[in-house]
């Protein structure tokens, strides 16, 4: 071995709780007292642990097969999990490939409810579940609490290889959890934290994954949010037209009263750098329920910082009811900032739209739910094209 046996007997010191104690907490042991580099004493929420779980958890594979070989537990719970759970949460899969083979539970729970596969979380850990799965760990098992299979958590994680592994092997794709929620509509409600197209693609991957291994689209949690909500919601354009591509119920009201369209609105301004607008507009084309012309006030309220997102909006209505407590609802640094489509805007109380307007709202109205589709094949230029399609133009006509 690489790794001496003086090492596996510090491990083995460390276990000692008086030991622990007798060490200032978070410093590290210095040379005279073990010459061996990175091990730190224990935090106290942590004194609770074994030798074999410090071997798991920080990837010291011939440490842990001298520990196993010399009687260690492969399934000892020690400060709620087993060896098999630290190695699986740190992606280190030697050790769990030992462990396996030594006789540790594949199927085995932490004190939170937990197995192995649902402490795969990063993409490094893909071995690790492959080696789970081969050694007959349980696909569809939930969590105690949250029952979530381990389809959820990655789902939640943007893991498709690992969504990919667990479907080829039976894992049930519209299984609810506690809340009702399916993997599908976890993974609809991630909000990725960058604007860049890497995560969307995570995410748009795993709902192409569950949809074709038969996710039923608008089942819904607990409070009927469905997918197409949480989508919309978190402005994950993509992924809001693959749902409506495969039959999402472009109206759905949750028990707040709200629909996907709302749903996004309701997001516009938190989430600009993900073109709100650009949802509305694709919500409008594909026939949604449009917000009750009274409360087109509070939207503008609401939004007055993302414009574009006001213009699709309102110019999906063939007349606006235009009053001056509209003006009233705009702050006056954001009046000056979008100033050319705020004067457009309230210019409509004292005048009405203009010809090409209602055009349009009658060539939509006739078109329906089909605009998305139909107007492109018209023959006519492609600036018209847009402009029936609702393409923001920075004012109102």
């Amino acid at each position: 071995f690489i790794c001496s046996v003086l090492f596996c007997e510090t491990v083995l010191c460390t276990w000692n709780n008086r030991f622990i104690k007798a060490i200032s907490p978070m410093k590290p042991l210095t040379p005279t007292v073990f010459p061996i580099p990175g091990l730190w004493s224990l935090e106290y929420k942590r004194e609770l642990t074994s030798p074999l779980c410090i071997a798991a958890a920080q990837g010291f594979s011939e440490c842990l097969q001298y520990l196993l070989e010399h009687g260690a537990h492969p399934n000892l719970i020690a400060g709620g999990k087993a060896a098999l759970h630290e190695a699986c949460a740190n992606a280190n899969t030697e050790c769990v490939e030992l462990l396996l083979e030594h006789g540790a539970n594949p199927n085995q729970m932490t004190d939170e409810g937990l197995t192995a596969l649902h402490l795969c979380r990063t993409p490094q850990s893909l071995r690790c579940a492959k080696a789970l799965v081969r050694y007959g760990a349980k696909v569809n098992s939930p969590s105690e609490e949250e029952e979530e299979t381990p389809l959820h958590v990655a789902s939640r994680h943007g893991l498709p290889h690992h969504a990919q592994l667990y479907l080829r092997f039976g894992a049930c794709v519209n299984h609810g959890s506690s809340s009702g929620e399916t993997p599908l509509g976890v993974v609809c409600g991630v909000a990725p934290e960058k604007t860049d197209n890497s995560q969307d693609e995570q995410y748009l991957e795993i709902c192409r994954l569950l949809l074709a291994y038969g996710a039923q689209i608008n089942l819904s949690d607990e409070e009927r949010r469905s997918p197409l909500h949480k989508a919309a919601r978190n402005v994950q354009l993509k992924v809001v037209e693959l749902l409506l591509d495969h039959g999402a119920d472009i109206s759905a009201i949750d028990y707040n009263g709200c629909s996907p369209l709302s749903s996004v609105l309701q997001s516009s301004v938190v989430r600009q750098g993900w073109e709100p607008h650009r949802v509305v507009q694709t919500l409008l084309n594909r026939g949604s329920i449009k917000v009750w012309p009274q409360a087109l006030l509070k939207v503008l309220t609401a939004c007055a910082e993302a414009p574009k997102t006001v213009e699709i909006l309102f110019n999906s209505y063939t007349l606006v009811p235009v009053t001056s407590k509209w003006v009233e609802a705009i702050p006056e640094d954001i009046f000056h900032l979008h100033r050319t489509f705020y004067e457009s805007l309230f210019a409509l109380e004292y005048k009405p739209r203009s010809l090409q307007h209602l055009c349009r709202s009658a060539l939509r109205k006739e078109f329906g739910k089909n605009c998305c589709s139909l107007i492109p094949r018209l023959p006519i230029p492609k600036p018209l094209e847009q402009y029936l399609l609702l393409e923001p133009e920075g004012y109102i006509d």
